[in-house]
């Protein structure tokens, strides 16, 4: 290990990836007195804003060009929103760290600071997520769903410029830009169930790299990990990616792990939702379980028409 060579660490630039990634790096700083800099990588998912994720390629249009900087020596570690990351990490990099979730709900920002309840029966509300979508209109089919991509700044300008009552986002952006007076409604899981690792970060690195490994384990947290990597389990045994509306989110309590999970169809005409619980070491095989109970309830009909259209 080099103490004195500067860690490089890779990451998007938009406002909400620097805050993850400047947080990452006074953390190596403070707690191990190592200097630490940002390389900002542009991917491809920053370049294409006006196209629905699920038509160009999913989540790794987010993290491949900083994933292939850190193969080939450019960067040290990369730091992801865990929700960005695919189901399967590439060959010779891992998850060298998971640190403690920031909440890890959806939220409701609406003309008006208005609720669920108060909106119009057939509100226009912005989402690119086919997972929002499909749980919007499995519980209120009359609501006009219109894509919106961008990064947080520019969708919630959209919501004064754009003919939108509201809009849904993930709570763990909103809260760490310091922009919580914007929430309207924290959704809770029977009315949206998160994306899997939802509010988690991912630190990226290099697999047995004796330098960065040390470094970043600092940075995990126990429980943070196994849950959101029974989360990931469930998510990888569906092959799951942003074509698919996949939701899970998992809880300790009582030294017991329980996983909710949902599969649907975009529209929400079907949904399938499970929960199994277990002891907390088997998080793992617990999201296997219950992707496969989900997969015998028709879930594995719902993926395969999904995968044939796109």
């Amino acid at each position: 290990m080099n103490k004195n060579r500067k860690i490089k660490i890779g990451t998007r630039g938009s406002k909400l990836a620097l805050w993850q990634a400047n947080w990452v790096k006074s953390a190596i700083e403070q707690g191990q007195q190592r200097d630490a800099e940002l390389v900002i990588i542009k991917t491809k998912g920053d370049k294409i804003q006006d196209v629905p994720l699920a038509k160009v390629g999913g989540k790794g249009l987010f993290v491949k060009e900083i994933e292939e900087a850190m193969l080939d020596g450019r960067i040290d570690l990369a730091v992801h929103s865990m929700k960005d990351m695919p189901s399967e990490i590439p060959q010779g990099l891992c998850i060298g760290a998971i640190p403690e979730r920031e909440n890890p709900k959806d939220v409701l920002i609406s003309k008006g600071r208005r609720r669920f309840e108060r909106l119009p029966r057939n509100a226009c509300i912005g989402t690119s997520s086919l997972r929002r979508r499909a749980q919007l209109l499995f519980k209120w089919p009359s609501l006009r769903i219109v894509p919106l991509r961008g990064n947080l700044d520019t969708r919630l300008k959209k919501l004064r410029t754009e003919e939108l009552d509201a809009m849904i986002l993930a709570a763990a952006g909103v809260i760490r830009l310091g922009l919580e007076d914007r929430i309207s409604q924290y959704l809770n899981a029977d009315i949206m169930l998160p994306a899997v690792g939802q509010g988690a970060l991912c630190i990226e690195i290099r697999e047995n790299d004796p330098d960065t490994g040390p470094v970043v384990s600092t940075l995990d947290h126990y429980e943070t990990r196994r849950v959101v990597m029974g989360e990931r389990a469930f998510l990888r045994h569906l092959e799951g990616g942003c074509q698919v509306p996949i939701a899970a989110h998992g809880i300790f309590e009582n030294k017991t792990f329980t996983l909710c999970g949902l599969v649907a169809d975009p529209d929400g005409n079907t949904m399938l939702r499970e929960t199994l619980s277990g002891p907390e070491e088997a998080s793992e095989e617990i999201g296997v379980e219950l992707a496969e109970q989900l997969l015998a309830m028709g879930a594995k009909a719902i993926l395969d028409n999904l995968r044939a259209d796109a």
